[in-house]
């Protein structure tokens, strides 16, 4: 009987460790997410531990029989809702689909017992398919998980519909194996309901597939927009200094003369302020490079020139290398966000309040903070992004947020001493 016991118990467990496995590659863990990630791993072992331990050792068979749902199925959903970065049906259908992922080993388990009944051996052979079964799901929902979790960030609704699927297979193929003596008709059943499930599943993959080619290809448009009209703003910029400064050229032997007259009659401070004069709109006229990537010197001039000429003060201390370690481009992108925001939190406050404070390094890291005065109290959510205060605005942020997620970056956003503040380390 001990040895039944045994076999048993390192049944549960290994069904548990693989039940925690497809539900660990479906969840998307909170910030800082090794922190999370260590905190669920924990303490779900320590429910299945514990639960192995009394079968093992305390007889407690009966009453996991009777009570192993709320022993470890329970456990297991408030753990994953404690740790996942979404507690809503996001997280739900994620453990409902670890639990249908389940019920395809169960029903290969079935069918082998089946198959297999007469022979002393039908046990371990069931088990073998069992862990087979979950074996190869694993690595299926390895490949599913990667489209998934990027579309937990992009699609915010319809996720209860969704849970729909795999709750209702879940729960009829329970009822069914628990209800019914084991037979060919179960089985089929039980298949039926899988293979719709199944090509539920596929048809999910394939909308989620499609929306994040859709995504992905708006966001290169943007990106190529973006280069674009900065380097277009930039050309202008180049060009509009180049004929102030042939204009100047023009005139420069006019005012060489002026000042040698002015010389030769020994008025010598009305020559230095006639040159002192010269000198400073040769200097309005100078195109300032802040930066030697040229997509984001670009955009910088850019932007700076919009917060200039909407009469925003800004102070900008900026010293990037040649090339960075982060895709130029896409980095452009958060920057443009960043500005915009500020220039749009700015144009609320008086002419002479209006500033921006831009600080950026490119080594050992990229190390940026962008700030402007804020009088307005702002809301932030779970993850410290701020909140859109108008249907339709957050893109920006939200885009940012996309970034740093892909590269691995650091974001914070915060509101102190009537200042905004955007901090990025990568």
């Amino acid at each position: 009987m001990l040895k039944l016991d045994f076999y048993h118990t390192v049944y549960i467990g290994i069904s548990q460790a693989f039940l925690g496995c497809f539900v660990f590659l479906l969840v998307d863990f909170r910030k800082p997410v090794a922190k999370w990630r260590t905190r669920w791993i924990i303490t779900a072992v320590t429910i299945v531990g514990s639960n192995l331990f009394g079968l093992l050792f305390l007889n407690f068979w009966d009453i996991y029989y009777r009570v192993g749902f709320f022993t470890v199925t329970v456990p297991y959903i408030l753990v994953t809702l404690w740790c996942s970065q979404y507690r809503d049906f996001r997280a739900a259908f994620s453990i409902i689909t670890g639990l249908f992922v389940g019920c395809i080993g169960t029903a290969n388990e079935m069918l082998t017992a089946l198959l297999f009944q007469h022979s002393k051996y039908c046990e371990y052979y069931s088990f073998a398919v069992r862990a087979l079964s979950f074996f190869l799901m694993f690595f299926i929902l390895r490949r599913f998980s990667v489209t998934y979790r990027q579309m937990l960030h992009q699609l915010n609704r319809s996720w209860g519909i969704l849970c729909l699927i795999p709750f209702s297979a879940f729960i009829a193929m329970l009822y069914t194996a628990s209800n019914s003596a084991n037979s060919a008709v179960i089985i089929v059943l039980i298949y039926g309901l899988m293979i719709v499930c199944s090509g539920a599943y596929y048809l999910m993959y394939l909308f989620f597939d499609r929306v994040q080619k859709e995504n992905s290809a708006r966001y290169e448009a943007q990106l190529s927009a973006l280069q674009v009209s900065a380097l277009r703003s930039r050309m202008e910029a180049v060009r509009a200094a180049e004929n102030a400064i042939r204009t100047e050229r023009h005139d420069l032997r006019h005012r060489l003369q002026a000042v040698a007259e002015l010389v030769s009659r020994g008025d010598k401070e009305a020559a230095l302020d006639f040159l002192d004069t010269a000198q400073k709109r040769l200097d309005e006229r100078k195109v300032i490079r802040w930066c030697r990537p040229p997509v984001l010197d670009a955009v910088f001039s850019s932007y700076f020139d919009q917060a200039q000429n909407q009469g925003i003060f800004v102070e900008a201390k900026i010293a990037l290398p040649n090339s960075l370690s982060v895709n130029e481009g896409e980095l452009a992108i958060v920057l443009a966000n960043a500005l915009e925001n500020a220039i749009h939190a700015n144009l609320n406050l008086p002419q002479g309040q209006r500033q921006i404070r831009c600080k950026m390094v490119g080594t050992p890291g990229i190390l940026l903070e962008l700030s402007n005065p804020c009088t307005a109290a702002v809301a932030f959510d779970s993850d410290g992004l701020p909140v859109a205060q108008k249907e339709g605005h957050g893109m920006g942020v939200q885009s940012i947020s996309a970034f740093c997620r892909k590269n691995g970056a650091v974001c914070q956003f915060d509101q102190a001493d009537g200042w905004f503040r955007f901090r990025l380390v990568l």
